[in-house]
């Protein structure tokens, strides 16, 4: 089966090399004319394209075709217009089948409780309005084209080239660990995993929390880290202190709490964790 990939980042490269160790073909979505030849030298046919320039959109291979939807939406406005102007170019084609990867984010803040894929959305920032946006549109145009559609909402993707290693070195503090939020992870090796597995055994219309089995604050996350690289302990400073100390965008995350339940995830997709929790995942 033909596969297509749009959004080639991290997490595209890691799916791509499993699809292309099942021997399936792989055509990759990108932008950047700068990387072209790096994905046909990595065994996937690059696509040059711009989801924001839907005269570009041609050439897809999509009909009976598994696709992986991972480009981030538009970061200025609240319609995701390039899943948009993708579904747009689409036609008459019929996938075979559609997984798109959102973000918890679209449950915003939920004081630290379990959230399971029942829990109605309610995106505070930006970022999470515009997944939500997405997830809608592609949702509504699977329904009406019958094209299985499956969502993935994915919390903090961590890997090696993905640690909080830099704030640690220059000794930045942390909210104070009584006062931190609680949030959840995913290691891209089990991502990348989970996602062919949502192609292959996702139910179409469905969504699946993504996250391993270790969720704890985000200042016990910093410290985990610091601990598994043998680096000193951030200092942990107040709410008070972090409001005159930390960015804006780390503060939108510190005002959100919630711990994601993945069980449907394990049971209906039948997914074996490869870093359960951050002690396998971090050595």
């Amino acid at each position: 089966m033909q596969t297509l990939i749009i959004g080639f980042g991290d997490i595209g490269h890691r799916v791509a090399k499993l699809e292309l160790a099942l021997g399936h073909a792989v055509t990759a979505l990108i932008r950047d004319k700068g990387k072209i030849d790096a994905a046909g030298g990595f065994g996937v046919k690059p696509l040059l394209a711009d989801l924001d320039r839907p005269g570009t959109l041609l050439q897809q291979p999509l009909e009976d075709a598994r696709v992986y939807y991972f480009a981030p939406p538009s970061p200025t406005d609240m319609h995701d217009s390039r899943i948009a102007n993708w579904l747009g170019s689409v036609g008459r084609a019929k996938p075979a089948v559609i997984v798109y990867i959102s973000t918890t984010g679209v449950y915003g803040h939920c004081n630290g409780e379990w959230v399971d894929e029942r829990r109605p959305p309610h995106p505070v920032t930006e970022r999470a309005k515009r997944r939500l946006s997405a997830e809608l549109q592609l949702s509504e145009w699977g329904e009406q084209q019958a094209v299985p559609v499956i969502r993935l909402r994915v919390p903090g993707i961590y890997h090696p080239e993905k640690l909080p290693m830099a704030s640690l070195r220059q000794n930045r503090p942390v909210l104070r660990s009584t006062e931190a939020p609680y949030s959840n992870r995913i290691h891209a090796d089990d991502l990348a995993k989970i996602c062919l597995a949502a192609a292959r055994h996702g139910r179409g219309g469905e969504i699946y929390n993504v996250a391993d089995n270790d969720s704890c604050t985000m200042s016990e996350y910093f410290l985990k880290v610091a601990e598994a690289f043998n680096m000193p302990r951030p200092k942990e400073i107040s709410w008070e202190e972090a409001r005159q100390q930390f960015s804006p965008g780390m503060l939108s995350y510190l005002r959100e709490s919630r711990r994601i339940e993945n069980q449907k995830m394990l049971h209906e997709l039948g997914v074996v964790l490869q870093y359960p929790t951050l002690k396998d995942g971090l050595p």
